[in-house]
């Protein structure tokens, strides 16, 4: 949004993603494996996932290729146009203020994973801030513990820590 419009003033980024969709998919999948493998046994098995994340890589991906053989069922094309984006290095070209969350509780998106790659692209660009959440997961709710699929079904409230830090980072501007 920021690179197709001129009125956009900043960027907040929740749980922002660095690593190719295809491989976050195969992180998930090897998380639940080990904590949660009830939910792990509805998914592909890690070793297909990586089938998968590979074949979307590699250069036998054409439009194609049926969609029953790539992650999520998605369509070729779709893959192929994520190849083309880098969302650091898209961050990276806005003359923008940035304001980056994410809960450390995440296995979704991780702190080493993906936070780690925001830092490293955007470094020595001014007024980018980052701040993480110790007892968030994903949707920033609070908990204890393994993050795990279940947390999202009960209803729950954001962490107000969150609010709150996006609502003094915003007031300024």
């Amino acid at each position: 949004m920021a690179a197709a419009g001129s009125g956009v003033a900043g960027l907040v980024v929740l749980a922002g993603d660095t690593l190719p969709m295809q491989w976050s998919m195969v992180r998930v999948i090897e998380y639940l494996t080990k904590i949660d493998p009830v939910t792990a046994a509805l998914l592909p098995t890690v070793e297909a996932a990586t089938e998968q994340a590979e074949l979307v890589d590699g250069p036998g991906l054409s439009p194609a290729t049926p969609a029953a053989d790539l992650p999520f069922g998605m369509p070729a094309p779709y893959w192929l146009d994520l190849r083309a984006y880098d969302p650091v290095a898209a961050a990276a070209t806005r003359d923008l203020p940035m304001l980056f969350l994410q809960g450390e509780r995440d296995y979704q998106v991780t702190i080493d994973g993906d936070l780690a790659g925001w830092r490293a692209g955007l470094v020595g660009l001014p007024d980018v801030t980052f701040r993480t959440y110790a007892a968030d997961d994903h949707l920033y709710f609070p908990g204890t513990g393994p993050s795990l699929p279940e947390d999202y079904t009960r209803p729950q409230h954001v962490d107000p820590a969150v609010s709150a830090d996006i609502a003094a980072w915003l007031s300024p501007r």
